[in-house]
Parts: C-alpha cells; structure tokens; sequence
C-alpha cells in the first residue's frame, strides 16, 4: 500500500512528524510513536524484517553512542533531578538520563521515517513527482534522475579500472602519496566517460524534443488521490494523538519545559 502512495505526499508525511518530534523532549511520545512507525513499517509494506534491520541495526549503534555523550556533557539547563552516580568531572542525573534517552528514541523515529520513506519509493516515480506536484524545473529533475542512473555505471567501471591495474602488475598503494597517484589513475579516465556519457544523454534528451518547458504531457502521470492524503492524515494525526496522550498522562515536555 505505502509503495503506491504519492512521493510528495508521502515526503511530507515523513517530514512533519520529524520536524515536530524535534521538539519533544520526554520520552513517552517518540517511544510510542517509533512503535507506530514500526507497526506501520510491516503491516503496510512488503520489507522484510532481515533487510530491514541490516539497515536500521548499525544506526542504533551510532545514536548509543552520541546519547551516552550527550549524557555525561549535558548542559546546565538538564542537570537537574537526583545523581544517579559520580565520577571524576562526570556527573549523571536523572534528568540528564531522560534527556539522552528522549534523544535516542527521537533519533530512531527520524531513521525509522527515513527508511519507511527510502525503502518504499521508487527514484523515477520520486522525480515525476516532484516535477508534476511541486512544479521543479525538468531540467533539475531529470538531471538528478540521470546522474542517479549513472551511479551504478560508475561503479562498475571503476571495478573494470581496478582489475585492469591488477593486470599490469599496479598493486594497491601505500602511503599518502601512493594514495594520491592512484586516486588520478580512476578519477581521470572516470571523469572522462562521465563527460562522454552525459554529452550522450544530453543529445539523446535534445533529439527526442527535451527543452526543458515545464508545460510539458507526461506520459506518466502522477496523481494525488484520496488515500495519499488518508496516509498524509493518518501519519501526522498518529503524531498529535500520541503528543495528546503524552499531555494527559503528565509527560508531555517540548523544548525542556514540562507540559501540565
């Protein structure tokens, strides 16, 4: 279902939940509200949980860190609450704890966001859209779109380069200076089918009438229907039903004030 949904509607649905999450500062609206994105992740999409957590796993590794930092060098204006313990300069309290955890959770909602919108939207379907819906120039449009069809050309010639070199007796380099010659060695002859494939491109777009008009047909047409915005409303709805609650249970803390 999420799959067939409107890229920019669906965009805006990832972006204002995250714009507003980052105001939230307790920890009982991002949990609740990651559960959901969660749910919504494997009761609506096709993902599997294997791929998924390949992808999300190494993240919460990376947002552990940063929050047990943020813990120890909380500012003044967190300090407050009972010491949980003391160390040399480091010192935990209880509000500086649920200020880190506030930010985990907050930083797994935004990869969560992130990969329910990345894993579910096709890149051409991505651009159509942002060209029909919010009116982008087709020439950055269909701009981005080639040089994102390139990538994985580039990637295969630079295998091609490196096998070539392994053929001539050319190892891989050592030292600084070893590491500057060899990036001249790829980055040149890549630099130049790069040139030689968008003067292509560019001359195939020019000979089948591509001016870069905006008053332009479509052959396909990307239309916003009744359930992108039932998706767009149940997203940001699910948002301010979960900040209610937070409210009504006494949790509620945006920017570091509390919330009664």
């Amino acid at each position: 279902m999420i799959s067939s949904i409107n890229p920019t509607i669906k965009a805006g649905a990832i972006l204002v939940p995250g714009v507003l999450l980052g105001l939230m500062f307790d920890i009982f609206t991002p949990l609740v509200y990651l559960i959901f994105i969660i749910v919504v992740t494997f009761a609506f999409t096709d993902i599997s949980l294997k791929r998924w957590l390949l992808i999300f796993s190494p993240f919460v590794l990376f947002i552990l860190s940063f929050s047990w930092t943020r813990m120890l060098y909380t500012s003044e204006s967190f300090q407050g609450g009972s010491i949980l313990f003391e160390f040399w300069y480091f010192q935990m309290t209880t509000e500086a704890l649920m200020v880190s955890i506030s930010l985990a959770l907050r930083s797994l909602c935004f990869i969560a966001l992130s990969l329910l919108f990345i894993l579910t939207t096709d890149s051409t379907k991505l651009m159509l859209s942002l060209m029909q819906q919010l009116k982008l120039p087709p020439k950055i449009t269909y701009g981005v779109l080639a040089g994102y069809r390139f990538l994985p050309t580039f990637r295969h010639e630079l295998e091609i380069l490196r096998q070539a070199h392994r053929i001539r007796g050319v190892g891989r380099a050592k030292g600084i200076k070893g590491r500057v010659q060899q990036f001249k060695r790829y980055s040149i002859p890549l630099l130049a089918n790069a040139i030689r494939k968008a003067e292509r491109v560019a001359n195939a777009m020019e000979s089948k009438g591509f001016t870069g008009d905006r008053n332009r047909t479509h052959y396909h047409e990307m239309k916003v229907r009744r359930r992108d915005w039932v998706f767009f409303g149940s997203m940001v709805g699910a948002l301010f039903l979960t900040v209610f609650m937070s409210y009504y249970f006494g949790y509620l803390n945006i920017f570091g004030r509390e919330i009664n």
